[in-house]
């Protein structure tokens, strides 16, 4: 078992506390995709939820804890998806929510996180520039700052798709998972490293937006001083360290991918799959098209991790085009 902040007897406890919404999300083969792209591909559907991300199993830990502790606010930055996954897991237990995001998060992220009740403050600048924020924010209000990935909670409520990915003996070799904070990363790495060392655990990250895959080949923290990816939600440029620490325990490689790379898997996904994607989680079939012989023969399991994307955006990057090949 690799030796991280992460511990597999609270990931399994976990499950409980986490509202079954956000469990058990459809784990399938898509023979369609994998023709097309030459090897064998499971799709773990992690959009199947009110919030279409994966960030609900960590909020819902996060909430839980905050409401036992008769805490009642939160705030936390957000390039979306946790703004509004904490939002919904807030409401339920009677938390104020207040999310602080970039002016240039896509609209439909932000629609729907006013839409919980939850606070929205827009910030000039990135998710890293809003992080600050949010941290003097929650400093002055004495009230609890959700940082995600550094919070083990969203690691190991994240890490629960792990368990649910070896439910039963894998019958995968390889797991791609979308680079950027490392929550999913470290949580869903350590499940498997403990549970099925065998399968490959390979990161993925935009090549405008490669800070903690270049930290995880240098292995110390590499800092960048902008992003330029349609890839909004692995779009950071500090990591933290603590997080690093742990991926490099977990993930047996971290690769960059181009953004043209990204929309085609988009476009992949929608043909092939017949879903509709944002950038990230596209990132895994990226992964594939920019270097089919490693995947060859292999059977992977991507992970689709957020849907939350403006149509505008997505006809306007050409991922609503027909893909019919790599």
């Amino acid at each position: 078992m690799p030796d991280t902040r992460l511990d597999l007897d609270r990931i399994r406890a976990a499950r409980r506390v986490i509202d079954p919404v956000f469990l058990d999300t459809p784990l399938f083969r898509c023979e369609a995709l994998g023709r097309a792209l030459g090897c064998a591909v499971s799709i773990k559907l992690e959009t199947a939820n009110p919030v279409r991300s994966f960030k609900g199993r960590g909020t819902e830990l996060v909430a839980s804890g905050l409401s036992e502790q008769g805490r009642t606010a939160a705030v936390c930055a957000s390039a979306g998806n946790l703004g509004w996954a904490l939002g919904w897991s807030g409401r339920r237990r009677g938390l104020e929510t207040t999310v602080v995001a970039s002016r240039r998060a896509p609209a439909a992220k932000l629609d729907r996180i006013r839409a919980l009740g939850a606070v929205l403050e827009l910030v000039d600048g990135d998710f890293d520039m809003a992080r600050e924020r949010a941290a003097s924010m929650a400093r002055q209000r004495g009230v609890r700052l959700v940082e995600d990935s550094l919070d083990i909670e969203t690691c190991e409520g994240a890490a629960t798709i792990g368990l649910e990915l070896t439910r039963r003996p894998p019958d995968f070799d390889t797991v791609l998972i979308a680079l950027g904070g490392g929550a999913m990363a470290t949580g869903v790495g350590h499940v498997l490293k403990s549970l099925a060392p065998e399968v490959e655990v390979i990161c993925v990250q935009p090549h405008g937006a490669p800070a903690m895959t270049r930290s995880w080949h240098e292995r110390r923290v590499v800092t960048t001083d902008s992003t330029d990816t349609i890839a909004d939600g692995v779009a950071g440029r500090h990591p933290i360290p603590a997080v690093l620490d742990d991926l490099l325990k977990v993930a047996d490689d971290a690769v960059l991918v181009q953004e043209a790379s990204i929309v085609t898997g988009m476009r992949m996904l929608m043909e092939h799959a017949g879903l509709i994607v944002e950038p990230s989680a596209a990132l895994g079939v990226a992964a594939v098209l920019e270097d089919p012989g490693r995947f060859a023969g292999r059977h992977l399991v991507t992970i689709i991790c957020g849907s939350n994307v403006n149509l505008d955006d997505y006809h306007r990057w050409g991922a609503g085009r027909p893909a019919t090949s790599p």
